[in-house]
């Protein structure tokens, strides 16, 4: 279990704090919630709705351990939910696309969402792009486009594979991608919170902020495809990088296969085959062991 998030009695609250400070962990103060603890092993921040919520890569033991003080952990309580959690109207929402796949860019889009069209997006079905049909993506980035502010980052893959070799990690690609996303929307309309999905710790994407960027409270958090904003963001990435990946099935004379199967691999073996396997450097993320197999 990497989430777990439940609305309590702010009663337990003094009692929460008091396990933590017992423990040694160090907590600190934090926009839109009373405090939050942060260790290596997981972050835990108590809102100020009364909603209890902590994040890492493995929290079962750590939730184990309060149970006493939470009560029992059921299901519905430990299920990875955002929906009611202190997000301000007016936020920002980021999202990538690409990142497992072999073949085609690292795209990462973000969103600006405020109470009017966030009705709209919702009107529309605006949700995860994983749950819509690849059919549906361009017609719902089109009414993201013409009713939110909005950016699109797009890594191809030979930039990708420079700035992999010089960072030689993913989650601070990652963040550099989302920073920059940000940061654009930034340049457009003012903001104070963004949101993305949990991919990394929150600092890398806060360190790769820049001026515009250095005031906002960014959070990262388990399932946030659940928020509008993200959702929304989610569609942007999906539909460039279903764009580029076209563009590289008509310039290599093939349908070019998204993720990493065998038989991205024998496409990949073709393409090496026919042009060189140098010029894959153009069509693929060259970190993946599958380029090391051709």
């Amino acid at each position: 279990m990497n989430c777990y998030s439940q609305k309590v009695d702010k009663t337990i609250e003094p009692e929460l704090k008091s396990f933590f400070l017992e423990n040694g962990a160090v907590i600190t103060p934090v926009q839109n919630a009373l405090w939050r603890v942060k260790t290596p092993k997981y972050t835990a921040t108590f809102y100020n709705t009364g909603k209890f919520l902590i994040q890492g890569a493995d929290v079962s033991d750590i939730v184990s351990q309060l149970e006493n003080i939470l009560g029992s952990v059921s299901n519905t309580s430990t299920a990875s939910t955002i929906a009611d959690l202190d997000i301000p109207a007016c936020h920002i929402g980021s999202d990538e696309s690409g990142k497992g796949d072999f073949f085609g860019p690292l795209v990462i889009a973000a969103v600006l969402v405020d109470r009017d069209n966030t009705k709209l997006l919702t009107e529309f079905g605006i949700k995860d792009c994983k749950k819509i049909d690849d059919k549906n993506i361009a017609r719902l980035a089109s009414v993201i486009k013409n009713n939110c502010t909005f950016s699109v980052v797009t890594i191809n893959p030979l930039k990708y594979n420079e700035l992999y070799s010089k960072m030689n990690n993913l989650n601070q690609l990652l963040a550099w991608g989302h920073a920059r996303a940000i940061e654009n929307i930034l340049e457009k309309k003012e903001c104070s919170y963004a949101l993305s999905d949990k991919f990394g710790d929150e600092k890398l994407i806060k360190n790769a902020l820049m001026k515009k960027g250095k005031n906002i409270h960014l959070e990262q958090r388990c399932k946030a495809e659940a928020d509008i904003a993200v959702a929304a963001a989610s569609i942007l990435a999906r539909e460039q990088f279903l764009k580029r990946m076209s563009e590289l099935s008509k310039k290599y004379g093939c349908e070019i296969p998204k993720g990493a199967s065998s038989y991205v691999l024998e496409t990949a073996k073709n393409i090496a085959a026919q042009f060189s396997k140098d010029e894959l450097k153009n069509a693929v993320k060259t970190h993946f062991k599958t380029y090391s197999q051709i």
